[in-house]
């Protein structure tokens, strides 16, 4: 069984940034894609970034491309999202996912049969 947890959210002012971290134990780490999707309150949950199992590749939704960064540290099984810039539309619940799809598949939610529980971000204005 695969476990995720996250954790590092919170309240920030806009223009500000908040870095996540998503803990994942059980099965080989270093095997999985990780995603980061995002729910708003009255929204479909939507996709952030994705980062293939090796981290050679990684995918951004245009709304996010070049104010977060996907990483991963493979010895502590651990994936990052790094939110820099960050706009009262970037308020949200944040889930980080793990999941063994293929490459072209890693922008939908139905590539990660493994979800953690969530974390609140909240951008002020």
């Amino acid at each position: 069984q695969v476990q995720l947890v996250e954790s590092g959210g919170g309240l920030v002012q806009a223009g500000g940034s908040l870095s996540l971290s998503c803990a994942v134990s059980g099965r080989t780490f270093s095997s999985y894609a990780m995603g980061w999707f995002r729910q708003a309150p009255g929204k479909e949950r939507e996709f952030v970034a994705a980062m293939s199992w090796s981290g050679s590749r990684t995918y951004y939704a245009d709304s996010v491309k070049g104010r977060f960064t996907i990483s991963r540290d493979n010895a502590k099984n651990t994936v990052y999202l790094q939110m820099n810039s960050l706009k009262p539309e970037d308020t949200a619940v944040y889930y980080c996912a793990a999941g063994l799809a293929g490459l072209s598949r890693l922008e939908l939610s139905s590539a990660y049969p493994y979800w953690g529980q969530g974390t609140q971000v909240t951008v002020s204005s």
